[in-house]
């Protein structure tokens, strides 16, 4: 069997992360951020800028990033008393779909967080803002409450302006909660990357927060060829895994899109190296691979689903190659006659997880004992640690609006 990280004591993934190495704002220009350079296989560790980026990739390979784009997701309403408050959607559940949802008129129904929710006594409160110089009012009304959240159904008027509109107009950027500040205007751009095209996210795939243009041009000259997924990030990305070992934690579902342009691609020149951008284009490519695995293990067509430990019941002999599966993929999208790919992964990647599609990875530093750490120690082997230990002694700065890294696998991925 593929070795199980059910039994990891999540204790040997937290380090002292003292607050003041936490960044409050990004750097600017956005490239002259910091880069760790880490090799799995030598340990090695050294630094650089992201601005010298292209410098330290292989020439000639595929960068894939994520296309998703950060909505206003804090709504800030008033009660008659004065009471604040604040519906932090999570996801829509009526229609369950995010972009059918963000392109939705008059009512939405969503998932949400509600801070101050025994204050709320009124059937409905009420907002105002102006979308395209036209008075619109917003509405909220508590549905039930639904595990740790609350079922909000908005509605607008005038109702023909869309839930993506309204947002946009009468939210606040999400930033995360360890960033102790209230979001600017300047935060709704700095919170959003380059590539940033489909709404759905509430929290940023924060590697892609360092390209700039001068590094994109750097990338062509280098022929290196950018290809695009979609994972719209939940809230869930910032639960903390707790004590204890990792089977105790649950992990957050997300929606992911991958069109038949990058499939092709990736199969095109599938002994190309893949450099991506961010753990969330991870849980995407890796996702996209176990989906082939079920085509071809349950010889039928079934939906993208990825279950959290799905990956872990096989042995290394019973898996097909990376251009088996996804030729699987590429197989049922023919059939079926689709240009888009979407789905559903609650995939959870850790030590010893074995990489599939992912050659060189780029991303942030992240939360101690976090899913998102334990996705990078399953890539980079053990000098992860001596990684976050040069980064913390060096003063590089932490998390969403911090410096980069630049990893390297412990262990060849073909």
């Amino acid at each position: 069997m593929h070795p199980d990280p059910r039994t990891i004591d999540i204790q040997e993934y937290v380090f002292p992360l003292p607050d003041e190495k936490i960044a409050s704002f990004p750097v600017s220009p956005r490239d002259s951020a910091r880069l760790l350079i880490a090799d799995g296989a030598t340990r090695r560790v050294s630094e650089s800028v992201f601005s010298k980026l292209t410098d330290n990739l292989p020439t000639g390979a595929l960068m894939l990033v994520n296309e998703t784009r950060v909505v206003r997701a804090r709504l800030e309403f008033f009660r008659p008393s004065g009471s604040r408050i604040e519906v932090f959607i999570l996801n829509p559940v009526d229609p369950p779909d995010i972009q059918l949802a963000f392109q939705s008129t008059g009512s939405c129904v969503c998932k949400a967080f509600v801070g101050n929710a025994r204050k709320w006594k009124e059937p409905q409160l009420h907002l105002v803002c102006h979308v395209d110089d036209a008075k619109v009012g917003l509405s909220a009304t508590l549905v039930e409450r639904h595990e740790n959240a609350f079922i909000v159904r908005l509605s607008w008027n005038p109702s023909h302006f869309t839930f993506a509109q309204v947002l946009e107009a009468a939210g606040k950027t999400p930033l995360p909660p360890y960033i102790k500040r209230e979001a600017t205007h300047h935060d709704s751009v700095d919170y959003q990357t380059l590539f940033a095209r489909h709404d759905g996210s509430v929290a940023a795939p924060t590697a892609g927060l360092h390209f700039t243009p001068a590094v994109f041009k750097s990338l062509q000259q280098a022929e290196i060829d950018i290809a695009k997924v979609v994972l719209h990030v939940g809230a869930g990305t910032f639960k903390p895994v707790g004590s204890g070992r990792l089977e105790n934690h649950t992990m957050h579902t997300e929606q992911v899109v991958v069109t038949r342009d990058t499939l092709q691609r990736i199969l095109s020149g599938i002994d190309r190296p893949r450099v991506v951008v961010g753990t969330t284009t991870v849980r995407t490519l890796e996702s996209l691979y176990w989906y082939g695995v079920r085509l071809l293990k349950e010889r039928k067509a079934v939906p993208f689903f990825i279950g959290q430990w799905y990956p872990y019941q096989f042995s290394d002999q019973e898996l097909p190659s990376v251009g088996e599966s996804l030729g699987s993929v590429l197989e049922m999208m023919n059939i079926n006659q689709l240009d888009e790919l979407h789905g559903e992964t609650q995939i959870i990647i850790a030590p010893p997880y074995r990489y599939k599609l992912t050659n060189v990875l780029i991303t942030n530093f992240h939360q101690p004992g976090s899913t998102l750490l334990l996705l990078v120690a399953a890539f980079a082997g053990e000098v992860w640690r001596d990684a976050y230990q040069y980064a913390l002694v060096h003063h590089f700065r932490f998390l969403s609006y911090g410096d980069a890294c630049l990893f390297f696998p412990a262990e060849p991925i073909f």
